[in-house]
């Protein structure tokens, strides 16, 4: 499966797991407290992140595609630089706990998401 990946700046995590679970009808897939919010849905992947610059609150940081099929992770840019990944929904899985040492997955009485192990 294929499923488009978009990836927010935010300015308060809790506020937009909130906000953004009710929009996508589900808690999120992965949370790092204070920094991370993921949801897989059936079309979609959607990141947040939170950020203490007020000036980029509410940006994409990026775009992609995550793939069942695909082999680790690429990143490029398009013609209007902006940035494209691909990757696999382990490989992002690892890159969450690479980055943030682990995620919390919520409890599924929450709604819960689709996913993979996270750390």
């Amino acid at each position: 499966m294929k499923r488009f990946h978009i990836a927010l700046a935010i300015g308060s995590l809790d506020a937009s797991i909130a906000d953004y679970s009710h929009r996508l009808g589900q808690a999120p897939t992965a949370v790092v407290p204070g920094a991370y919010a993921m949801w897989r849905t059936d079309l979609l992947n959607f990141s947040i992140n939170e950020t203490s610059d007020p000036a980029k609150v509410g940006l994409l940081r990026h775009i992609g595609f995550e793939d069942d099929s695909a082999a680790g992770f690429a990143k490029t840019r398009d013609i209007n630089g902006i940035e494209w990944e691909q990757f696999s929904p382990e490989e992002q899985d690892r890159r969450i706990v690479e980055t943030y040492g682990s995620a919390i997955r919520p409890a599924s009485g929450l709604g819960g998401g689709r996913g993979g192990a996270l750390g």
